[in-house]
């Protein structure tokens, strides 16, 4: 069976460890088995910079062990996707492991993000920044790098499970 590492800002919820449980079940269904960062508990007497660093260790070690990721980039806290999510999202595809994603807004970047267009055309937001405009829902290091899916994660995990049947047998 193959197991899927279960990136995203679900991790920051209040109710975290349910979340990740339903994820698992929702793997389980289509034939994955799934690995949610907070599987691990926090040893007793870790806390600030030794719990940072140890739960770190865990992510990375649970990434290396999977055989591909699972990430949410819906966005958060603003109009981007979790940033430590996005690192695990290179990690794995540095690792040569597939990813894949959901998103909930199909729309570019640039229709999320509040910006004025300046004299060549360009979209800048209010603090001077271009706003990426390649019509991609995520920056393009994302959205070129893993198999975006509009949905939520079950459409993803059944859309996933599609692709690996029909797959041709070798």
């Amino acid at each position: 069976m193959e197991s899927i590492y279960l990136a995203g800002f679900d991790v920051f919820r209040a109710d975290a460890v349910e979340r990740g449980a339903e994820l698992k079940r929702l793997c389980a269904r289509y034939g994955f088995e799934g690995l949610y960062p907070l599987d691990n508990a926090l040893p007793a007497g870790l806390a600030g910079s030794a719990a940072a660093h140890w739960i770190y260790e865990q992510n990375i070690a649970l990434i290396r062990d999977a055989d591909l990721v699972l990430a949410n980039l819906n966005l958060f806290r603003g109009y981007e996707p979790d940033s430590g999510t996005a690192f695990e999202v290179g990690f794995a595809i540095a690792l040569d492991k597939p990813v894949w994603a959901y998103i909930d807004d199909a729309r570019p970047i640039v229709d999320h993000v509040p910006h004025r267009r300046d004299a060549h055309g360009i979209a800048i937001d209010s603090s001077g920044f271009t706003v990426e405009d390649f019509g991609l829902p995520r920056n393009l290091m994302l959205a070129r790098s893993a198999h975006l899916v509009v949905g939520d994660a079950e459409h993803c995990l059944r859309t996933l499970h599609a692709s690996r049947s029909e797959a041709p047998r070798e």
